[in-house]
């Protein structure tokens, strides 16, 4: 529970500010002088943001409050104890102060999602959602289809989050993420929607100089750019006769990015080894050629991740159908 602490008394009575829905939820959350739940000031904070209004956060907030007193001070009364936090909810100074505001916007999400699977499968998608994806795979494929989701579903605001790093979908309130690789156990759904090889590649420019290699220790002999997000202990291992086999090699350029090891590659300065879709376009137009074809390691799956459940929202159901069919559909990537 958080309690609002001022000097209450006459002033408890209709908010100030804010819009019908603000006032409902503050006077739902006045009731008995303390927030609890759903109601109050995460419930105020939330619709606010939900309405696209989250800069005025800092400004209806205060005004709605200011049914309390002209400077109420907001405090969290928990385990913890008393936790001081600014009056402009949109300003919390404490750490525990914003991670508690954070995990009630949460909680309500899942109240959301429940309200979506009470409303049956035909509720239209509504509210926020977050998806994530690497960088470059979220600009190459996932971005075109968030694009066309916002065109079909405009009741619904979209946050991105491309990074390269594995994101913590619970601590970071992801709804949805595409995820190349192994999966390990979790209590999310994931749904497999293709595939990418790990290729060893070079400009034709550079084979002609420098010779095509034609099994895995032939790269010894060779110019190595190598991306370490791919390739992190300076080794690429392969697939021989059935069995691993591991090249141990010294690169004369690694780079901590994978389009600036295309981008070597492409200017002919030695091989490099990427996942095929970032360099889709290259070997369909023939700048890039695949060599030791033969030798790749199985390829790596990619999925859609999303909260295990019985029920999804209407919001996650509709973009895990579309991105579904988008993917699957991607030559690159199956």
């Amino acid at each position: 529970m958080f309690v609002l602490v001022g000097d209450g008394g006459e002033h408890q009575g209709e908010p100030l500010g804010g819009g019908e829905e603000l006032k409902i939820a503050f006077q739902r959350g006045m009731e008995f002088g303390t927030v609890e739940d759903h109601a109050g000031v995460a419930v105020v904070g939330h619709l606010l943001e939900r309405e696209g209004r989250a800069d005025h956060v800092a400004g209806e907030l205060p005004a709605a409050l200011g049914v309390m007193g002209p400077n109420p001070d907001l405090v969290v009364d928990g385990e913890a104890g008393m936790l001081p936090v600014s009056h402009a909810f949109g300003e919390l100074r404490v750490e525990a102060g914003q991670k508690y505001y954070e995990d009630a916007k949460r909680i309500i999400a899942l109240a959301d999602e429940a309200d979506d699977a009470a409303l049956g499968i035909n509720a239209e998608p509504r509210g926020q959602l977050t998806v994530t994806a690497s960088v470059l795979f979220g600009r190459m494929y996932v971005m075109p289809g968030i694009v066309e989701y916002l065109r079909r579903y405009p009741a619904v605001e979209v946050n991105a989050l491309f990074v390269d790093r594995v994101v913590n979908m619970l601590e970071e309130g992801v709804d949805v993420a595409i995820r190349i690789g192994d999966l390990p156990d979790s209590s999310y759904r994931a749904l497999r929607v293709g595939a990418v090889r790990r290729v060893v590649c070079a400009s034709p420019d550079y084979l002609a100089t420098h010779g095509i290699p034609q099994t895995p220790e032939d790269l010894l002999k060779h110019q190595i750019i190598l991306a370490r997000g791919l390739n992190p202990n300076n080794e690429m291992r392969f697939l021989r006769d059935g069995l691993p086999q591991t090249v141990k090699l010294q690169p004369i350029l690694s780079v901590s990015d994978n389009d600036s090891a295309a981008s070597a590659a492409l200017a002919g300065l030695g091989i490099t080894r990427l996942l095929s879709y970032q360099i889709a376009e290259t070997l369909q137009t023939g700048k890039l050629k695949i060599v030791l074809g033969e030798f790749e390691s199985p390829p790596v799956p990619t999925h859609i991740l999303h909260r295990e459940g019985r029920h999804s929202s209407a919001k996650v159901r509709s973009f895990v159908d579309l991105m579904a069919e988008r993917l699957r559909a991607e030559l690159s990537l199956n």
